[in-house]
């Protein structure tokens, strides 16, 4: 079998931007949630049936704690925040399988899942559905991989290293270097994607690093004074190591059994009557049928 594993937040951010405005029978916004069940019912009919989302029921988390410039929900459009907790209701009642993450966030929870299923030995292999670079650290060899389902591409290992230059378990020290701004933390000063690269394809950890630029065994423009950012901010670079490293203690799932997809529940009828999608229902009802 094959697992799933969706970024719910992220499929709520991507079809928000995608969709124009839809509204339930009490005139609240809801296109963006009716664009992610409707993907997933579609991945369902091409075949998925193991299937997890995971989604960031408060944005802020545990990280927030460690770095004060850590990202936070500000900013983001109300009415697309509003529909953060009706996704989650709605993947339930489809018969989705949803981890509403608070004090860890989403990506933590499909770094827990993957690990999990692919401990597994039913589980051919274990997709991770999103393009976000902090995942690419839990891709595995080819049995845990990276699918950008916008643009239909799979990134296993040796595709983490033809995109950053590095293997996945030196990711959080590449986004320690080289910064993530979407996460809110800038990197160390000097160090950029090519340089950080570069060595951490040496040297895969920071710790691995030699502290004198001469005594490294590659080359790289401005070593030296990348040697002197990462001496003179050593602190700094394990903190943002931290806060790039995603968690694995989140809990999932006992049995990647618990995953499997059998239908919507009763309740998905009247609430896709409220969202004015009817055709949901029928066409869930439909592949239950199918999957029977």
């Amino acid at each position: 079998m094959e697992v799933h594993l969706i970024d719910g937040t992220y499929e709520l951010f991507r079809h928000f931007f995608a969709v124009g405005p839809s509204f339930d029978q009490n005139g609240n916004e809801i296109g963006a949630v009716r664009g992610v069940l409707n993907s997933l019912l579609g991945m369902i009919a091409a075949g998925a049936t193991h299937i997890g989302v995971a989604t960031d029921h408060v944005i802020e988390s545990f990280r927030n704690d460690l770095y004060p410039g850590y990202k936070t929900g500000a900013g983001i459009d109300p009415a697309l925040l509003s529909q953060f907790v009706p996704l989650e209701k709605a993947l339930r009642t489809m018969g989705v399988v949803v981890w509403a993450m608070v004090e860890q966030e989403a990506d933590d929870a499909m770094a827990a899942a993957a690990r999990r299923a692919s401990a597994d030995t039913r589980v051919t292999r274990v997709l991770i559905c999103t393009p976000d670079k902090d995942l690419a650290q839990s891709v595995v060899g080819t049995r845990i991989v990276q699918l950008d389902r916008r643009r239909r591409e799979i990134r296993d290992a040796e595709g983490v290293r033809t995109k950053f230059g590095i293997s996945p378990e030196s990711i959080p020290d590449y986004l320690a270097l080289v910064g993530d701004a979407a996460d809110g933390f800038p990197g160390l000063p000097g160090w950029g994607a090519k340089s950080a690269a570069k060595v951490l394809a040496r040297y895969p950890h920071l710790e691995d690093i030699p502290k004198n630029a001469h005594d490294w065994d590659v080359s790289v423009r401005g070593a030296n004074k990348l040697a002197a950012a990462l001496s003179n901010q050593w602190d700094d670079g394990l903190l943002f190591r931290r806060l790039a490293t995603l968690r694995t203690d989140a809990e999932v799932f006992d049995t990647v059994d618990a995953l499997l997809w059998a239908g919507p529940r009763p309740e998905f009828e009247p609430l896709c009557r409220s969202m004015r999608a009817t055709e949901m229902w029928k066409r869930a009802k439909g592949l239950q049928s199918q999957n029977i």
